[in-house]
């Protein structure tokens, strides 16, 4: 699936498409939808189907102090919008000129001009143009007069919860994470590399993999049942996140422990991705070390029954 990065790397020939403009952060269940049948009109009408978002995050250069932490970076953001069958993704540099654009121009020069938009799917509360004044009701009013049809998707809810990114984030950020795996119909991961951590892992408890800095969202602080990706390996594990209170000088850690652990070669260049399947408990400052092994080796047995009921009843996910 071709990627662009800019207006002028889209071919001549490219369209019409089928589009949806969107910041797609965590490519939810939602957004799936409608990409779903994006994909599948514009195979029906022998058109090109097309997510357009935009590098980096609009609030990032319009609130620079509100610190969003993505659900999902570029790149795997990209992953997941390749794999609902897409033609190719365009990704708009925003820059504060773009935040500029009004949205007749918008809807105009990038919509219909250099993508020759014959459809655009948009949720009810989309908004495009300079100060966000274009809604989905004038996409539809400048659809009629460009030549494009305007499909806007009501909200989807499940269990009473929206199916939105900022939800999703508030979920994440409170340790709800098989809350968030309902509504984005997948595990939560993060993916970095093997940090070199302190050494506490192997010296005072059980062997770990520490993760490297990572400046996106992750979990609230506590401990998790996860999987663990290490290169093409793949771990079930237990997960700490916190300041790791127990050893005096408190300093945010990401810690990963490898159920059925064998020595593993750990380039610098090596993926961890972790995937956060259930909140086993807080973090909690412990009286001695002795105390902390002791609670991780019954969070690992808690673990080990989660994935052996999740054996029993999903012989498929493993």
């Amino acid at each position: 699936m071709p990627t662009f990065h800019k207006l002028e790397d889209i071919p001549a020939d490219f369209g019409p498409t089928i589009l949806s403009v969107g910041n797609f952060d965590g490519v939810h269940r939602a957004h799936a939808q409608v990409l779903s049948t994006m994909v599948g009109r514009a195979r029906e009408l022998g058109w090109r189907s097309v997510a357009v978002s935009f590098e980096p995050h609009p609030i990032r250069i319009l609130r620079p102090d509100s610190e969003l932490k993505l659900l999902t970076p570029t790149p795997e953001k990209v992953r997941l919008l390749a794999a609902t069958g897409l033609d190719a993704v365009l990704l708009l540099p925003f820059t504060r000129d773009l935040s500029l654009m009004p949205a007749q121009s918008f809807a105009h020069d990038i919509l219909k001009k250099a993508l020759r938009a014959g459809e655009v799917h948009e949720g009810y509360n989309f908004h495009f143009g300079h100060k966000a004044a274009g809604d989905v009701k004038l996409l539809t009013e400048l659809g009629r007069k460009m030549n494009f049809a305007v499909h806007v998707y009501s909200e989807m809810r499940l269990r009473g919860e929206p199916v939105s990114s900022s939800h999703i984030r508030k979920l994440i950020q409170q340790g709800r994470v098989s809350r968030a795996r309902h509504l984005l119909a997948r595990p939560f991961s993060i993916l970095s590399t093997a940090g070199r951590g302190r050494g506490y892992g192997a010296k005072y408890t059980v062997p770990t993999i520490n993760l490297s800095r990572y400046e996106e969202l992750v979990p609230g602080h506590g401990v998790y049942i996860t999987k663990t990706r290490v290169g093409e390996e793949c771990f079930q594990s237990v997960t700490n996140l916190g300041n790791r209170p127990t050893f005096g000088v408190e300093s945010f850690a990401i810690e990963t422990h490898l159920l059925n652990f064998h020595p593993l070669q750990l380039e610098p260049e090596t993926e961890v991705e972790i995937y956060f399947l259930k909140r086993l408990r807080d973090e909690i400052k412990f009286e001695s070390v002795e105390a902390l092994r002791q609670q991780i080796a019954k969070d690992v047995k808690k673990a080990r029954r989660y994935f052996h009921l999740l054996r029993l009843t999903s012989p498929g996910n493993n």
